[in-house]
């Protein structure tokens, strides 16, 4: 089976890499945008166009599911995804983990983007989610883009930033970016010091990863794959970026299995 997954950047890796745990056979297609990133500052309607040409280069590989492994871009494209390409190719967004988050109570937080954060999508989402806890929104300007970049000074300063806006006594904090799994344990580490003792970080690439499989063709299911894994930025073949091997998620995908394809 083949499957695609759609980000700006490298936030496609936890999905990516979630995949590759549970089906090592299946072949990966990663297309992103190097050209046009970053999304967030864009408006809906120029994201939309830009995340529309990345799934049309990932469509001419043929996959049998798209991932759209954002959550800037599941919140403004999903709709015109889905309208483009189903019943055709099954097409899977990411969702922050706010349902299980909220379900201890407590004082939650959702890290995201600034394009996310106070979206009527992720307001939606906590109205029908969050239960008795009490949710807050903190965005974080900046962060997805230094884990694209691994710029250590600049993740230094945005998680820092965004730990100082996290409430004291959070018992739970939703990833609400695809990029800030990659960066969890450095979340964590920054909160911990006001957090509850029995903090808790929720991502979405593992639910991801299965939804994908859940609707998957049961012939493509069925189908063994080589492993292999191919690469499109903007459109154009290329290799895995280097910055995405200074991340588990990354090298988890340059195992024997993820041969590149051609």
């Amino acid at each position: 089976m083949k499957i695609a997954l759609l980000d700006s950047g490298i936030g496609l890796l936890p999905a990516a890499a979630a995949l590759r745990a549970l089906r090592p056979d299946a072949d990966l297609v990663l297309t992103n945008d190097p050209d046009g990133m970053p999304w967030g500052p864009r408006t809906p309607a120029d994201l939309t166009e830009h995340a529309l040409a990345c799934a049309r280069a990932a469509v001419e590989l043929r996959p049998d599911v798209l991932v759209v492994a954002c959550n800037t871009a599941s919140v403004h494209a999903l709709d015109a995804l889905r309208a483009e390409l189903e019943p055709g190719i099954p097409v899977i967004g990411t969702v922050p983990a706010i349902k299980p988050a909220a379900r201890g109570g407590g004082q939650v937080a959702i890290w995201a983007t600034p394009a996310t954060t106070g979206s009527a999508y992720q307001r939606g989402l906590i109205d029908e989610f969050g239960g008795a806890a009490e949710v807050t929104e903190v965005g974080c300007p900046g962060l997805a883009d230094a884990v694209d970049r691994a710029d250590e000074a600049a993740l230094t300063a945005a998680i820092a930033a965004a730990a100082a806006r996290t409430p004291a006594g959070v018992r739970a904090i939703v990833l609400g970016c695809t990029h800030y799994e990659m960066v969890e344990d450095r979340i964590r580490a920054a909160v911990a010091p006001t957090a509850a003792p029995d903090l808790e970080l929720f991502g979405s690439a593992d639910a991801v990863a299965a939804q994908a499989l859940r609707r998957a063709p049961a012939a493509a299911l069925a189908r063994t794959g080589g492993g292999t894994l191919t690469v499109l930025q903007t459109g154009r073949p290329g290799p895995l970026p280097t910055v995405a091997l200074r991340y588990p998620q990354g090298r988890a995908l340059q195992s024997p299995a993820a041969a590149p394809a051609c």
